[in-house]
């Protein structure tokens, strides 16, 4: 396709070296599970991830076609859809990791709650720039968050805390970076952080009646490999620390992680990067979040080059929706706060986070294109 002359390279470049390492890691941190827990052949999970990559791809080749203009009018419907789907999986879905986020479709399993960012993106954007004239009215500018509340509730009610924080983080940070009227920005912020407040009170005092007590024990994360912890819910984050301390400045070398004898049972999804570090190094794995870093600077630009609201917005959203993951993933990893079951962007298992991941740059690409090939005929 001769739009494809205008992508941005760089970040195509870092995205695949960083979907590279994710495949080659996801093999070598599933091959003794997939063997000794599953019974199955050492490759079934990165042969897995490989279709679901290809799936990604794919649908990336059919959506770049398409204009950003495009991206938002299908936004609409996109949101109302999956809106009544995560009302629909909370009845009827698959419960996997004690959260009833999934669709069973026989060889695989799908979770809405992933789609739901990026569609939530995409709208967000597309609402404001429409309503670009009318953000200092208060049902204009807080409308959006009415909606996102609506779908928060939805995942917490599943429950997946994760996702919930993940999709509010986003919709609140899109909300902070549109020029809506200051003061009622103000007055939002201030009141959302009382509610943040009066709900954690109300949590505290009635935890057990409003939550499952997995929950309340998630919120206690300090000193993991304590006594009373390790062979409870420290286990895992005491087990990264062990891998992470096993590797060193240059790592066991790839394939020699001990920990992955199911020492960490999430060492192919949650817990990759302690692998990773493990195998290949502290170094290893500094470079690889030096690669997050330029990947999410090559979007920021894309979004600051980009000539109208609507594709910047895009752009800012996604890349701190991948922020947000890392940040979120690595915290947990590292016992510095709970954890959420979020994948780490590239390198963890999971199907329709990949794809959704994969449709996520393909929109920023997108933004590229219609940048490059605007600069190309005003030249």
């Amino acid at each position: 396709m001769k739009i494809l002359r205008y992508i941005d390279k760089w970040l195509l470049l870092i995205s695949v070296v960083l979907f590279v390492i994710g495949l080659v890691m996801v093999f070598s941190s599933s091959n003794v599970a997939a063997f000794m827990r599953y019974s199955a052949s050492p490759y079934r999970f990165v042969a897995r991830q490989g279709l679901f990559l290809l799936a990604g791809v794919v649908a990336s080749f059919i959506s770049i076609r398409f204009s950003t203009k495009f991206y938002g009018f299908i936004s609409w419907p996109g949101l109302l859809a999956i809106t009544v789907v995560l009302a629909v999986v909370l009845l009827y879905g698959k419960i996997v990791g004690g959260a009833s986020s999934w669709f069973d479709l026989g060889p695989f399993n799908l979770q809405p709650s992933e789609f739901a960012k990026i569609i939530m993106i995409v709208w967000m954007a597309s609402f404001y720039d429409i309503n670009r004239n009318k953000l200092n009215t208060y049902k204009v500018s807080l409308f959006p968050l009415i909606l996102c509340a609506i779908i928060v509730i939805l995942l917490m009610l599943q429950p997946d805390l994760g996702t919930a924080i993940i999709f509010a983080g986003i919709v609140g940070f899109i909300f902070l970076i549109v020029p809506i009227d200051t003061k009622i920005k103000y007055r939002t912020i201030f009141i959302v952080m009382i509610a943040a407040v009066v709900g954690v009170i109300v949590l505290i005092n009635q935890g057990n009646s409003l939550v499952f007590q997995h929950q309340i024990e998630r919120l206690d994360f300090t000193n993991p490999c304590s006594e009373e912890k390790f062979y409870d819910n420290g286990n895992q984050v005491c087990n990264g620390y062990i891998a992470i301390n096993n590797g060193g400045l240059f790592g066991k070398g790839l394939g020699n992680s001990t920990q992955k004898y199911l020492y960490l049972p999430d060492s192919h999804t949650d817990f990759i990067f302690p692998i990773v570090i493990e195998e290949l190094g502290l170094l290893s794995g500094i470079f690889i979040l030096l690669l997050y870093i330029f990947l999410l600077t090559r979007i920021v630009i894309i979004g600051h080059d980009s000539y109208n609201n609507r594709n910047a917005i895009m752009c800012y959203g996604v890349a701190f929706y991948i922020f947000l993951h890392i940040v979120v993933n690595l915290m947990g990893v590292l016992g510095l706060m709970p954890m959420t079951g979020v994948p780490l962007p590239f390198l963890s298992y999971g199907g329709s986070f990949t794809i959704c991941l994969v449709v996520a740059l393909t929109i920023v690409q997108r933004v590229a294109i219609e940048n490059n090939t605007r600069k190309l005929s005003k030249s």
